[in-house]
């Protein structure tokens, strides 16, 4: 294996002094916004990702059962839709923004195992024009986490990563409730339907959908079942202001889960992976 694929987490062991089982995503890479230099802040260029889950998956070795492992068809997704949707400023703040998401506690509309630690490492390829692999790896634990949360009227509203630039929150719509539509056209978001169902503009919409900002675009979720569902989402200052009314009608939307995500009524998706 050549060196710039070398990849070696750390032995993470649990409370007992037992090793926790280790499951790997190895170089995903995605087009994202990421550098200083004026170039840097407009075209987007690939970023090559590792990460390295620590937990216990000996339930479901004997259930059967992805809530209690990582599914990690669909983390590859929410991971490529992190990386696009943020603009980072350094690599530092794109693996923390990763290692916080790894590291979050789950809620009970998307089942998991808790992942106690987790290794992250993003190199930027084109960064040195091929002369040398710039990259940076870091080692996070749950224990090192925290996550602000705010009570909010329709529902709950995780904090999971602030930066310079952008905010990432989870969007936690109780049942019965309504996330409102932004009507500030100063700041895009981009959104990622993490719950299976939720109501965006009174239609059904499939878990992995992602709607990114092109224009100035307000969107409501309701909930009408009988938990939580939530929304991941992306807040970026609006890099040009327009004076264009908000569109309130639901655009399309691109699938960020597996061709073989098991079928599921809800919008379908102009682009897939």
């Amino acid at each position: 294996m050549s060196a710039e694929l070398a990849f070696h987490p750390p032995v993470v062991r649990d409370s007992q002094g037992h090793s926790l089982d280790v499951i790997e995503l190895r170089g995903l890479t995605v087009d994202c916004i990421v550098g200083v230099y004026n170039r840097e802040r407009v075209l987007a260029q690939p970023l090559r990702l590792d990460v390295a889950l620590f937990l216990d998956t000996r339930n479901a070795a004997t259930g059967g059962r992805l809530a209690h492992t990582v599914n990690y068809g669909r983390l590859a997704g929410e991971l490529r839709f992190l990386l696009e949707a943020c603009r980072f400023e350094l690599l530092e703040s794109a693996v923390e923004a990763v290692s916080r998401y790894l590291l979050v506690p789950p809620t009970r509309d998307v089942p998991r195992a808790q992942v106690q630690a987790a290794t992250v490492r993003v190199i930027k390829p084109l960064a040195l024009g091929g002369l040398a692999l710039p990259s940076l790896q870091v080692h996070r634990t749950a224990e090192q986490m925290s996550y602000a949360s705010e009570e909010r009227s329709f529902g709950r509203l995780d904090v999971i990563h602030e930066g310079a630039g952008y905010g990432v929150h989870r969007l936690r719509v109780k049942s019965g409730g309504s996330l409102p539509a932004s009507e500030d056209a100063t700041v895009e978001a981009s959104d990622l339907v993490l719950g299976p169902e939720l109501l965006m503009q009174g239609q059904p919409v499939a878990r992995g959908m992602a709607f990114h900002d092109a224009q100035a675009v307000a969107r409501r979720y309701d909930n009408p079942s009988t938990q939580e569902q939530t929304v991941l989402r992306v807040y970026r200052p609006r890099v040009v202001t327009s004076e264009a009314p908000l569109v309130h009608e639901v655009l399309g939307g691109t699938s960020y889960y597996p061709l073989d995500e098991p079928a599921a009524p809800g919008l379908a998706a102009d682009t897939l992976p």
